[in-house]
C-alpha cells in the first residue's frame, strides 16, 4: 500500500513503519483479507472496476495494489489489447502479486509521486489503499494528474455505518475481534492499525469532497455491505 512522507500522522505510524509493516503481513494478507470479509473482497473489487468504466484496449494504474486483486481484475476487463501497471511501495506485496500474474507488470511506486506522465491512463483505481496515504489530497491528486481528460478515478475503500446493527457489529468486529486475530497472526501491530486507519478516514461525504479538490468532476458514490464499504468514482476535467 503506497504511503508519502516520512512524518508520521497523528496516532499512527510513519510511512517507513506501514511499509515495514505490509511487508511482513505480505505472506498471509490474501487470507487474511478473506477471513475478514466472508470473501466478499472480490465482489467489491468487480463493482469498483465497472466503476472504472474500462474495457478492451484501456491503459490502467492500480495505485497502492498490494497483492494485486484489483489489478487483476482490471486485467481480465482490459484483455487482450490493453495493459494494466499494478504499484505499491511494498516489495513483498508486490513479489506475491508477481506470483499470481506473472504476466502483468508490477512496479514500485510511491502513491503521493507518481512516476507517471500526465494524462497516461484512461482510468486509475485504488482499493484499500487510500487510507494509507499520509496525504490523501495530493495522493487523489497525483491519481487524478495521470489520467487522460474524461477518464475515471476510483477509490474502493472500508467506511464507518453509522446506524445500527451495522454500526454495532462494525464496532465489536473491528475493534475486538480484528485485533484479536492479529494476535493469533502475531501481528498485534498491523491489526491494530486497520481499525485506527479506518477511524482516521474521512466518511463518503469528506472522500468525495477530497476527490473534487483533486479536480475530479460528477463525483459520486456507493455504499454497499450495509453501509461498511464504499466505492467513489470521479471525472477527470
Amino acid at each position: 500500500m503506497s504511503g508519502g512522507d516520512d512524518a508520521p500522522r497523528t496516532g499512527t505510524m510513519s510511512e517507513p513503519q506501514v511499509r515495514a509493516m505490509f511487508d511482513r503481513i505480505a505472506g498471509f494478507y490474501d487470507v487474511m483479507n478473506s477471513v475478514m470479509t466472508a470473501g466478499l473482497h472480490h465482489r467489491w473489487r468487480a463493482r469498483a472496476v465497472d466503476l472504472a468504466e474500462v474495457g478492451p484496449g484501456s491503459q490502467v494504474l492500480d495505485v497502492a495494489s498490494g497483492t494485486g486483486d484489483l489489478a487483476i481484475e482490471l486485467a481480465r476487463r482490459v484483455a487482450p489489447t490493453g495493459d494494466v501497471i499494478g504499484s505499491d511501495f511494498s516489495e513483498e506485496m508486490l513479489e506475491r502479486a508477481r506470483q499470481k500474474a506473472p504476466g502483468l507488470t508490477w512496479e514500485w511506486g510511491n502513491a503521493l509521486d507518481l512516476p507517471y506522465a500526465s494524462a497516461r491512463f484512461d482510468a486509475a483505481t485504488v482499493g484499500f489503499g487510500a487510507r494509507n496515504f499520509s496525504d490523501l489530497d495530493r495522493g487523489l491528486a497525483e491519481m487524478a494528474r495521470v489520467v487522460k481528460p474524461g477518464g475515471k478515478v476510483v477509490v474502493l475503500e472500508i467506511t464507518t455505518p453509522r446506524k445500527p446493527p451495522l454500526s454495532t457489529f462494525y464496532r465489536v468486529w473491528f475493534d475486538r475481534v480484528v485485533p484479536l486475530i492479529g494476535r493469533v497472526t502475531g501481528e498485534d501491530e498491523a491489526y491494530t492499525y486497520l481499525p485506527n486507519s479506518v477511524r482516521r478516514f474521512p466518511g463518503p461525504e469528506g472522500l468525495a469532497a477530497a476527490m473534487t479538490r483533486a479536480g475530479l468532476t460528477d463525483v459520486r458514490w456507493i455504499l454497499t455491505a450495509g453501509g461498511i464499504i464504499a466505492l467513489h468514482v470521479g471525472t477527470r476535467s
